[in-house]
């Protein structure tokens, strides 16, 4: 199991999305005074340290996409659920990144704050680059076995 690349590839994936969903992914600076505002994936920090949970769904799709990443590392004989598995893993990194930049345009001109985005925004893309990854490996074996089964 542990010996395949793609579950290697899966595993970083899994574990840069963990790391994403601990960091905050942008900071909101406020136009004139104020204090910068970070931006979790779950929450933003406001000014007087309450949390306004209007960007629960970045929190969402990276929850979801961490069991189906243990699914498909777990489901190594079932080539085609794992196709299946990352093809979708990569969707819901996709969808991250559209809702992301939803939430950079609407928060931005709502709390009258600059943008600006942070090292952990960049983590669902090299997640996504690894999902791709895998998929590539997984399509690859089952070439692999497709192959062996014609030659006998």
């Amino acid at each position: 199991m542990i010996q395949r690349k793609q579950t290697l590839y899966l595993l970083l994936a899994l574990i840069i999305t963990v790391i994403c969903l601990c960091l905050p992914v942008a900071t909101l600076v406020p136009q004139g005074m104020g204090v910068d505002m970070p931006m979790y994936n779950l929450w933003v920090v406001d000014a007087n340290g309450g949390h306004q949970f209007s960007v629960w769904v970045l929190f969402a799709i990276l929850l979801v996409t961490c069991p189906l990443a243990l699914m498909a590392i777990f489901l190594f004989k079932n080539r085609k659920a794992q196709i299946k598995l990352c093809v979708v893993n990569i969707l819901f990194m996709l969808c991250w990144y559209s809702v992301y930049a939803f939430h950079a345009i609407n928060l931005g001109d709502k709390l009258h704050a600059s943008f600006q985005m942070e090292f952990a925004a960049g983590l669902p893309f090299f997640a996504l680059i690894f999902y791709f990854l895998a998929l590539r490996g997984v399509r690859a074996d089952e070439a692999l076995i497709k192959s062996m089964d014609r030659i006998r």
